[in-house]
């Protein structure tokens, strides 16, 4: 098999240096070369080959062709072997040509595992025997722009444009005029009233509101405030000591705290041509700005609690992809969360064990106890990351945000500019769309961020500096990991565990008479801390406790995590919703997969793992 393989990517390498000796300048190339440079390559991913100096464009076709047949290939070398990378080849101005860079840079962006998805797996599904739909198309069968990608678009944008505002204004009674605007201006897209595809959390009146807006799509996670309780709290030390509302989780003998480096308020990046150019061709950028420590003598960072979403953009852009679940597990196995009551008997740290009627002789550990979860939780991680490779890559190659946004301002002002015929009219249907849900002084989304973050125009403003990462949207690595590790979650510990307070002692706990309800939020920032160069040092702020009007539950958390991870990703600006929506259910897949498999190798002791999914069915795995 790889010796056939071998054949043939040498054959396509000499067919492909074959083409390269023609001249194929920028979209008039003829025959199926033209294709690509109308609807077929502008809506797919080119980052990292050559793009034009003035358009942002691919500027040869076959670049794309030939990133395609490496993809085919699944070897590392093709990439380096015919295909051009944009930080070693650039556009001559004089000629139009692309031509060798004179002093290419010895560190640049790579494609990041463009061959994961070909693997397989001994356990669990492979990498592609799962699968998600189409992503939302650019244009409908109506021939106008698809009202679902509108929305989507239109949500990248005015969490751009909300990225320094409190999380705390997130919810009912927030009072914040810039959000509730926005608000405004999604409700007045027609997707809104009209879901056929994925769906929005609204309220009573099939509105978006402070409660639903950005929230995703699972059940509870509309409730309580817009964090998840495991993005702020902690848990008590070895000794019993200390505080949850602390935020600090002790992992072992060690302990971590839940605060984040502090970017820089109002700092955004790639709103011109040549810096968005740079980062398509794949060229290295600057760390973002941080604000500093006042208080570090050794130049660190400040940090705090997670209270923007760009401090949620700060989390998720150096995460460990199953960090906040193995986080997640940590407070609950050192709260002593109910497991599962189908094996609880069986671990030996659940309820059953801490009562002498129904304490076993012999507990679990290896099996059903902390370690076996700790294990999955992290181990289902690479399975995720796999399979979506395979999806993005292999199958849908979707462009991101940052691209599709450089293609709109590439409308704003065409003049003098080589605009495919067929980009012009689909992306122009888009843009139509986007200033047609014009609220408060005639103001659409386009007009708030030209006149405001996107510094005059319709560039996308990003979180970092360097955009998305060098692979495709659709799937989102986030979101299939989270989908992955929270169903492991869910299936070993009691869903229906509360939040609850008593006797000052805060846990994941079944109700019991005399709980009371608790949820933390995020920690008060003053608004004249929340604009550049007026933020400072305060250790004092820690999550804030109050008293909700109801219980929160394990499940709604964790879909709420679910969500809070990969919809952070969107308020950085590299993902869509459907790419959270879809990849979530594909990573539950994964993990269902993996423990029905296992499930089949325990031939001791019946049990019986009842796993709440994300569309709100149950699903059941176990031996009777």
């Amino acid at each position: 098999m790889n010796e056939r393989r071998q054949e043939s990517y040498a054959v396509r390498l000499e067919a492909a240096e074959l083409a390269r000796s023609r001249e194929y300048p920028d979209h008039k190339a003829n025959g199926d070369e033209q294709k690509y440079a109308g609807d077929k390559y502008f809506m797919s991913f080119t980052k990292g080959l050559p793009h034009d100096s003035e358009t942002g464009l691919l500027h040869d076709p076959l670049d794309f062709v030939e990133f395609r047949r490496a993809i085919d290939d699944g070897f590392i070398d093709p990439f380096s072997d015919r295909v051009r990378h944009g930080a070693k080849y650039e556009v001559d101005k004089t000629t139009n040509q692309i031509q060798k860079v004179s002093n290419p840079p010895n560190d640049f962006r790579q494609w990041e595992a463009p061959t994961a998805g070909v693997v397989f797996e001994l356990q669990g599904p492979d990498a592609q025997a799962v699968t998600m739909p189409s992503a939302p198309p650019l244009i409908g069968v109506d021939g106008e722009a698809n009202p679902e990608l509108v929305l989507e678009m239109a949500e990248i944008y005015e969490l751009a444009i909300l990225r320094d505002k409190p999380f705390n204004a997130f919810e009912c009674g927030g009072g914040d005029n810039d959000i509730n605007n926005s608000i405004k201006r999604l409700n007045a897209l027609p997707y809104i009233s009209n879901q056929t595809g994925r769906p929005r959390k609204v309220d009573s009146g099939s509105k978006l509101n402070l409660q639903t807006v950005f929230r995703g799509s699972s059940p509870g996670v509309e409730i309580g405030p817009y964090l998840s309780q495991f993005l702020l709290i902690g848990n008590t030390d070895l000794n019993g000591g200390g505080r949850v509302g602390e935020g600090k989780i002790t992992y072992g003998v060690l302990q971590i705290e839940q605060k984040v480096p502090v970017a820089k308020p109002g700092t955004d990046y790639m709103t011109d041509i040549d810096e968005y150019v740079c980062v398509q061709r794949g060229l290295k950028r600057d760390l973002e700005a941080y604000e500093p420590d006042p208080n570090s003598k050794s130049g660190r960072p400040a940090r705090r609690f997670i209270s923007t979403p760009r401090d949620l953009a700060t989390y998720v852009h150096y995460d460990a992809l199953y960090e906040a679940y193995l986080n997640a597990c940590i407070i609950l196995l050192g709260m002593k969360t109910p497991f599962d009551p189908g094996f609880d008997h069986l671990s030996g740290v659940g309820v059953a064990a801490a009562s002498p009627a129904t304490r076993r002789n012999a507990g679990g550990f290896a099996l059903y106890g902390g370690p076996h979860i700790l294990n999955l939780v992290t181990e289902v991680a690479t399975r995720a990351l796999k399979a979506v490779r395979f999806q993005k890559f292999n199958n849908h190659i979707r462009l991101r945000p940052e691209a599709l946004a450089a293609r709109i301002e590439l409308l704003r002002e065409p003049s003098g500019k080589d605009i495919p015929p067929a980009l012009s009219r689909d992306i122009g249907e888009l843009k139509k769309a986007l200033e047609s849900n014009q609220v408060n002084c005639g103001q659409s989304t386009l007009d708030v961020i030209k006149n405001g973050v996107g510094n005059g125009t319709h560039f996308l403003p990003m979180a970092f500096p360097e955009g998305s990462p060098m692979h495709p949207a659709y799937g989102a690595g986030h979101a299939t990991v989270a989908g992955a590790c929270v169903t492991i979650l869910k299936a070993f510990f009691d869903t229906s565990a509360v939040l609850g307070k008593k006797d000052d002692k805060v846990a994941f706990k079944r109700f019991e008479n005399g709980d009371t309800p608790i949820a933390f939020r995020a920690p008060n920032i003053p608004k004249d801390k929340i604009v550049p160069n007026q933020w400072e040092l305060d250790d004092t702020k820690l999550p804030v406790p109050s008293e909700p009007k109801q219980f929160l539950t394990l499940e709604g958390e964790l879909n709420k995590l679910a969500a809070n991870i990969s919809i952070g990703r969107n308020m950085a600006g590299v993902h869509y919703f459907s790419d959270y929506y879809d990849s979530l259910r594909m990573g539950e897949e994964i993990a269902i997969g993996i423990l029905e498999e296992q499930a089949l190798t325990y031939s001791t002791d019946p049990f019986v793992l009842s796993v709440p999914t994300f569309d709100g069915d149950v699903v059941r795995i176990g031996r009777r």
